[in-house]
This record gives C-alpha cells, sequence and structure tokens, in this order.
C-alpha cells in the first residue's frame, strides 16, 4: 500500500483526528457518572512538513472536572461531537475532490 502524500494525506489524518475527538468525546458522555472518572482529551499537533495533523488521546488531570457528577460539561461534548463530525465530512470533502481531480487528469493524459 502506497503512503499518501499531500492533500491525500492531510485528508487522512484530519479524517482519523476527528474520529479520534468523536470517540473520545462518546467515552466521556458514556462514562459521566463513573467514580473517579478523568475525561479523555484529544491534543491535535500540526505536520507542517508532511501535512496533515497528528491527534493523540490523553486525560484530564485529577480533579479538573468538579461540580454536578460531570453533567456541566455535558453541552461541551455534544457540541464536540458535532464539530468532530464536521470535521470528518471536510477531511473526506477534500479527500474525494483530490481523487476527481486526478480522475480528470488521467482522462486529459489518456
Amino acid at each position: 500500500m502506497a503512503i499518501p502524500s499531500g492533500a491525500s494525506a492531510a485528508a487522512l489524518s484530519g479524517m482519523r483526528a476527528a474520529q479520534l475527538r468523536l470517540d473520545s468525546s462518546a467515552h466521556n458522555v458514556a462514562n459521566l457518572q463513573t467514580p473517579d472518572f478523568r475525561r479523555q482529551v484529544v491534543t491535535q499537533t500540526a505536520m507542517p512538513g508532511q501535512g496533515g495533523v497528528q491527534a493523540q488521546v490523553g486525560h484530564e488531570a485529577s480533579g479538573a472536572q468538579a461540580g454536578s457528577g460531570g453533567f456541566d460539561r455535558l453541552a461541551e461534548d455534544l457540541v464536540e461531537q458535532r464539530l468532530a463530525v464536521y470535521s470528518f465530512e471536510a477531511s473526506l470533502r477534500s479527500l474525494q475532490t483530490q481523487d476527481r481531480m486526478l480522475g480528470a487528469l488521467l482522462d486529459v493524459r489518456a
């Protein structure tokens, strides 16, 4: 399998990052009432030399979540899920556009 580069690498890494954000947010919602639960957070770092982003899952520091058993952050998690879906769709559209452009280029050359 060829290693993607350029626009496809950026789009694929964006899709992976969005999926991690969605999974992490869903994990946080599912474990709202779990005793001693530490929320997951996703950190994204730009990869300028390769294009795209690198995403890593970590945990909030202990005690960072105070209040009503985690329900105070529920709205934030639901917004994060929607943003992750939009980010995934945007990256997918970029990949589809590149695929169409390569197809058109091959049609012109053929």
